[in-house]
């Protein structure tokens, strides 16, 4: 099996609902969409670093359309991390864990059913990504698929949004491996079985 790593940004009470735009998830009227821009922490040189070990995505299916209305239509030749993000995300294999999705649009993209069963048979060279989907992440907890946890964590209370680390996840024992907190306040963590 190939390496399962989440990527999230968080606030400090756990939350990971949309932190990139002010439309990117309002599911259940959540009011404060984008909430990660608002701090001055250029996180590029961090993303393109991990970013290039990605082999493939492994979305749930919320984040999948999500991703799909904007990655699989922004064009690949813009600039900065758009651009590379669009190229890479474009080229690579997207798994969609859904029991729905029959049809999907974006290329190169599989959907899957049977999640434990379907990741561990995932083989690629590097990573195997997993951003937002964060119903999707407990079950992969649960039969032990996550590899690594990189945490972007943003010193703000939401007080409401979708958590990563939600009532009823898995126990589940990890180690720091490497942290640093930015003059912003971001803290970035990663976490490794």
């Amino acid at each position: 099996m190939s390496r399962v790593v989440v990527q999230t940004f968080v606030s400090l009470d756990g939350v990971a609902q949309a932190p990139g735009a002010r439309d990117e998830d309002a599911e259940n009227g959540f009011p404060y969409g984008g909430w990660q821009f608002e701090y001055d922490f250029d996180i590029a040189d961090l993303l393109l670093e991990w970013e290039s070990k990605t082999d493939a995505l492994l979305l749930g299916r919320k984040t999948y359309d999500i991703w799909s209305g904007a990655w699989a239509v922004w064009p690949e030749d813009a600039a900065g991390l758009q651009g590379e993000f669009t190229r890479r995300y474009n080229r690579v294999t997207k798994y969609v864990a859904s029991r729905t999705l029959t049809d999907p649009t974006w290329k190169n993209t599989e959907v899957i059913t049977d999640v434990p069963a379907a990741v561990r048979a995932i083989e690629v060279e590097q990573e195997i990504r997993v951003w937002g989907s964060t119903g999707l992440i407990p079950t992969l907890a649960e039969h032990d698929l996550v590899d690594e946890y990189r945490i972007i964590t943003y010193p703000v209370i939401l007080g409401t949004g979708k958590k990563v680390f939600g009532d009823g996840f898995p126990h589940t024992k990890l180690t720091l491996d490497e942290s640093y907190v930015h003059p912003s306040g971001v803290v970035v963590s990663r976490y490794v079985r």
